[in-house]
């Protein structure tokens, strides 16, 4: 018998077997069960004001527990993980992240389920304690206010110069973002900050041939 294959004999017999009682997964489970609820009830806070998805939400707190028991499955046989590792990297996952902040929770959620499989706990409840402050503090800080859209149809081609009289009057720093022309028709989309837009509105649709004036808000990303 070869060296190479004492040692190969030797290293499977020292890791093939490492003994892992009932009570320590049932242990195991139960701290990531309790984490992956703490995980689902602030996703749900956090995300109450945004598109919240409960089907993603349940699937955090099931990749906790599933994680925790694959790391307990590793550690009770070498050979084992290495044939888990191997049907692991099969798996192909195709759905879309939608927001940054859930690709947070699932990276949350997949350490949480380390840390207690490794039986390091501890960890995993620091963690979650630390996250959750950081993530209160960092949503208390206040961010710019989105700019407005206002949408004006006019037929009057001419209408341009007195429609930016006016936003410049009634609104900070009016940008036209778009200026169609079809046939005798004028379409501008601008884009401005305003505290008076119903009287804006009011002004601008006073002007000679102008048909509509839309002004729209959203919650989407800030410009500085």
């Amino acid at each position: 018998m070869s060296f190479a294959d004492i040692f190969k004999k030797s290293f499977l017999e020292g890791f093939a077997n490492t003994e892992i009682t009932i009570y320590v997964v049932i242990t195991s489970l139960m701290i990531t069960s309790v984490l992956a609820l703490y995980i689902f009830f602030v996703y749900r806070v956090v995300t109450r004001k945004t598109f919240y998805s409960k089907s993603f939400n349940i699937s955090l707190a099931g990749v906790s527990v599933i994680t925790a028991a694959i790391i307990l499955t590793i550690q009770s046989s070498i050979v084992v993980s290495l044939g888990m590792v191997g049907a692991l990297s099969i798996v192909r996952f195709r759905t879309a992240v939608k927001d940054p902040v859930d690709l947070m929770f699932l990276f949350w959620s997949i350490c949480v389920g380390i840390t207690c499989g490794a039986g390091l706990a501890e960890i995993g409840v620091v963690l979650s304690l630390i996250l959750t402050v950081g993530i209160v503090i960092l949503s208390m800080i206040p961010v710019a206010k989105a700019p407005m859209i206002l949408v004006v149809n006019s037929k009057n081609l001419d209408a341009e110069d007195q429609i930016m009289e006016e936003a410049n009057r009634y609104a900070k720093h009016p940008v036209v973002k778009s200026r169609n022309m079809t046939g005798d028709y004028l379409d501008l989309t601008i884009e401005l900050r305003t505290s008076e837009g119903k009287e804006l509105v009011r002004k601008i649709i006073e002007i000679d041939g102008v048909t509509s004036a839309n002004l729209l808000s959203h919650d989407g990303e800030v410009t500085f």
